[in-house]
């Protein structure tokens, strides 16, 4: 029983003094947080709600939020201060620094979506809807870390090995998938740039020429970019090949474009006659402007012809093959009727008689 009394005495005498400070402690906390309240309330009521902007919505939940969090953390850690435990106090502060980032993290990612909002609704590309998101991600992220970071360092624990293991893991993983790297680097660069936007007919080139894909762009991802050719097949073409790869887009400059048809007449053909003719055919055909009107240049001799170009403008860069196939086809029987001659491959042989051995050689 002694012992018993004896520690119930210091029980007492431990807990006593730190009753009144605590009940103050957990007052106060309550009173701050209610005060912060009301004041908030007033001024969301009273200026918040007659602004049109986003921001000043989002900075007053951040502050709310922030008010909770710091007013419960807060006295937690000095209500295990009065109680004589510094090492719980410490974590608890530690964990409130780190927790108090997450509402931070989320009113920087509100932010940056009601920033693309804007962003998007003024542009026509759906590319902006690939890249802000991932830039909103990253910064999130970023925010969060620096949150961990900060507790950690209050904890008095090194992140120096933390951060070299990070490392060392950044570059395993970099080289084990640098051919996906490659395709999401190049794919932001795409986004960047903006060389074409979905829906645009390009042409990607490679050597040897005409070997390269073309069509409408349907897709653009980080890691590759779909096209849809004529023949309704879709090809995935990794961003990081595209990037290396000379890329013609028909409709950038407006759908409107020039199209250059090659022809060859024989050196016996009345080239201006040719020349005529073209022209004609080419008005004739449908999708062929006649403002600029089709002209006909001589680009060079060959061994047996004359190299022509027709040149014309389109309403429709889709349409280009369209009409070089209608123009071709029609210059053929044009061509015959006007005794304009095709060329092919011509050799002159001369045989020379010589007489014979004389008799007795």
């Amino acid at each position: 029983m002694e012992r018993l009394s004896q520690l119930w005495t210091e029980v007492v005498a431990f807990t006593a003094p730190r009753w009144l400070p605590s009940l103050i402690v957990i007052a106060v906390a309550g009173l701050v947080y209610l005060v912060a309240l009301m004041v908030l309330g007033r001024a969301q009521r009273h200026w918040v709600t007659r602004t049109a902007t986003q921001l000043d919505d989002l900075a007053v939940r951040l502050l709310r939020q922030a008010l909770l969090l710091s007013s419960g953390a807060l006295a937690v850690w000095r209500l295990l201060e009065i109680w004589a435990l510094p090492t719980v106090a410490q974590w608890v502060y530690a964990i409130w620094i780190g927790v108090l980032f997450f509402p931070l993290s989320r009113f920087v990612g509100d932010l940056l979506t009601a920033v693309e909002t804007e962003v998007v609704s003024r542009t026509s590309t759906p590319l902006d809807k690939t890249a802000l998101p991932m830039v909103n991600n990253a910064i999130r992220f970023l925010v969060i870390a620096l949150g961990v970071v900060l507790a950690l360092a209050e904890l008095g624990i090194n992140i120096a090995p933390l951060l070299a293991g990070a490392g060392v893991m950044g570059l395993a993983l970099s080289l084990a998938a640098k051919d996906t790297l490659s395709n999401v680097i190049a794919g932001v660069l795409l986004i960047v740039d903006r060389p074409f936007q979905v829906g645009d007919r390009i042409e990607l080139w490679s050597a040897p020429n005409e070997t390269g894909s073309w069509g409408d762009v349907i897709e653009i991802g980080l890691r590759a970019t779909k096209i849809r050719n004529p023949d309704n097949l879709v090809i995935v073409v990794p961003n990081n090949q595209i990037m290396q790869r000379d890329i013609i887009n028909y409709t950038m400059s407006g759908e409107d474009i020039r199209l250059r048809i090659p022809f060859s007449v024989a050196y016996e053909s009345d080239i201006e006659r040719a020349k005529s003719l073209l022209v004609d055919i080419a008005l004739g055909v449908e999708g062929v402007k006649d403002d600029p009107a089709p002209i006909v240049i001589a680009r060079s001799f060959g061994p047996s012809e004359v190299n022509l170009q027709l040149r014309v403008w389109i309403l429709e860069a889709r349409a280009r093959r369209r009409i070089a196939d209608d123009i071709s086809e029609r210059a053929l029987p044009a061509f015959e009727e006007a005794g304009v001659e095709i060329p092919y491959p011509k050799r002159e042989l001369f045989i020379r008689s010589a007489d014979g051995p004389a008799d007795g050689a």
